[in-house]
């Protein structure tokens, strides 16, 4: 049985894509550098850019060190006049069991501080977690430039 927890909203038109396979740790600093790259593209400020890294590197580690790497999607996206950078995250890891367990501050199935998905959360505009047991977890993630 698929489990999920959204807080994203209306729909929202791809302006670019762009994807990066995660299989070591060197494809990290890759990762982070595009979408850093695709940020200041579109404009968005420090401070936003920062919140997007930071939540990017939270949720890439995660799937390095959990869901056996994967691939993430980098995506320029519109909103009505609004643009933003969406980051999808997509594991064939062993999934998660308990999602609202997961997204508690404090949780931790390794020996980390359990920050990484709520407080990836809390950083992005738009939060989305899907996630089957032994098929893999789907994370995505909307930063808007001015939100």
């Amino acid at each position: 049985m698929e489990k999920k927890m959204s807080t994203a909203t209306s729909p929202t038109t791809i302006l670019n894509k762009d994807s990066v396979s995660i299989d070591k740790e060197q494809d990290v600093i890759l990762f982070r550098n595009r979408v850093k790259e695709y940020a200041t593209r579109i404009g968005m400020g420090l401070v936003n850019q920062t919140k997007l890294l930071t939540a990017a590197s939270e949720l890439v580690r995660n799937m390095l060190r959990y869901g056996n790497g994967g691939i993430c999607f980098i995506e320029v996206v519109s909103k009505g006049r609004e643009n933003g950078i969406r980051l999808i995250f997509a594991d064939r890891g062993p999934g998660i069991e308990d999602i609202g367990l997961a997204m508690k501050d404090g949780f931790t199935t390794g020996k980390s501080l359990g920050l990484g998905l709520p407080g990836a959360r809390r950083l992005s505009s738009e939060f989305d977690i899907k996630s089957k047991v032994g098929e893999g977890t789907t994370v995505t993630i909307i930063k808007w430039k001015n939100g």
